[in-house]
């Protein structure tokens, strides 16, 4: 492999520079915090007071409170992974992989501009057949479901009783007591 060229380096750093200042102001305005620390109160909803309110009624804000706490650990770690990037090109290692120290491919520094791995000892994280959690604890329905669940459960279905009952007819139909 071959080492990165000076223009490439720049580019680089200059790449990662740019995504540092993204990251920075979104810390700027929430006082250097991304708003973590502050505590959800009355204040923060617009109430005068929470004295009498329900505490259900601080449901929405104290879910987007806690949305806006995710972004910013998300969002901080990449700005933590973006100046380990930038510590590496002053150090002079950028660009080397940590496990075998060959070089890393400008086209995945390129793609992945704070990774420190090559292809071949990256981590691998695609989920493509990965389940939700919650699967493993789940149980199927009782006596089965959909069409044939009436003959599944082995009892009359109430649920579907109208079709059981229909070919009597029902109030809005006429009545010719002449037809028998």
């Amino acid at each position: 492999m071959e080492q990165l060229t000076d223009k490439q380096l720049r580019d680089l750093k200059h790449m990662l520079m740019e995504e540092k200042n993204e990251l920075s102001a979104h810390f700027a305005g929430n006082d250097g915090t991304g708003g973590i620390i502050n505590s959800l109160s009355a204040d923060d909803a617009g109430e005068l007071s929470s004295y009498d309110n329900h505490p259900a009624d601080l449901g929405t804000e104290t879910f987007e409170k806690s949305r806006d706490m995710a972004i910013d650990e998300t969002l901080s770690g990449q700005l933590e992974e973006v100046n380990g990037a930038l510590e590496r090109i002053d150090m002079g290692r950028y660009g080397s992989c940590d496990v075998c120290e060959t070089s890393i491919p400008y086209e995945r520094l390129l793609a992945v501009p704070t990774t420190t791995r090559c292809i071949e000892h990256a981590e691998h994280t695609g989920m493509t057949n990965a389940r939700p959690v919650e699967e493993q604890v789940m149980t199927t329905p009782p006596a089965g479901v959909g069409a044939g669940r009436q003959r599944a459960a082995g009892h009359f279905d109430e649920a579907d009783a109208w079709s059981s009952v229909q070919q009597y007819g029902n109030a809005s139909d006429t009545v010719n007591p002449d037809a028998d």
